[in-house]
């Protein structure tokens, strides 16, 4: 597993995620070991993944966010992306 450098300030909005991901299991009441079977990952990759760790595959984290019925929230990834357009327009000009 490669070790990713994430900023401080980043590193606590995939924490935030994290924590998302593991009350969404709870609430659905999913242990563990049910999500990570149903993903088809290591019950630590789980865990990583529900500590927000950057060093884990997109595709582990879709895959949990399928097992969880999350899946369309993750087309919600960058697609806001306003930044973007206004460097977009700034081209128009």
């Amino acid at each position: 597993m490669k070790n990713q450098v994430v900023l401080p300030k980043f590193k606590t909005l995939l924490g935030q995620m994290g924590e998302n991901i593991k009350l969404a299991r709870m609430r659905r009441k999913l242990t563990a070991v049910q999500v990570a079977e149903r993903a088809g990952i290591a019950r630590s990759t789980l865990y990583l993944i529900e500590k927000g760790e950057a060093s884990v595959a997109m595709g582990a984290y879709f895959n949990v966010f399928r097992v969880l019925g999350l899946q369309d929230d993750f087309l919600k990834l960058a697609a806001d992306d306003e930044f973007g357009r206004k460097l977009q327009d700034l081209d128009l000009l």
